[in-house]
């Protein structure tokens, strides 16, 4: 195998992992989310963790993840407090991969763009 199809089958794998990521990781039959109104505008740190990372999944619907501006989707995670809630974004949780797959970022960083998501306050 030559080194050019050995890299597009290493792009095609990460690309294929990266879209399992995104998933609920239940099942359960509930029906596909709908899109979110838009959150309000995100400081430019957020808009490019947002946008480098998290949209990925949480600007997809079909993804099962909650989408961003959907406070609704968002409530009971945001309930669960700031210790869970990051837990679950730095250890990954059903769907949602390690650290969100931004490897970079810190745990400010993570309390940032989920409040911003979310429209609440980790407590």
């Amino acid at each position: 195998m030559n080194r050019t199809m050995r890299l597009n089958r290493g792009l095609l794998l990460g690309l294929g992992l990266l879209v399992a990521g995104c998933g609920n990781g239940g099942g359960g039959g509930a029906a596909a989310p709908q899109a979110a109104a838009s959150p309000p505008p995100a400081s430019p740190a957020v808009q490019k963790i947002y946008g480098s990372t998290c949209h990925s999944c949480h600007g997809v619907p079909a993804s099962g993840a909650p989408q961003a501006g959907d406070a609704k989707a968002w409530a009971p995670r945001i309930a669960q407090g700031k210790d869970v809630v990051l837990g679950h974004v730095i250890n990954g949780y059903k769907g949602m991969p390690p650290m969100g797959l931004c490897m970079q970022c810190s745990e400010d960083d993570f309390v940032a763009v989920t409040e911003w998501m979310s429209g609440g306050k980790l407590k």
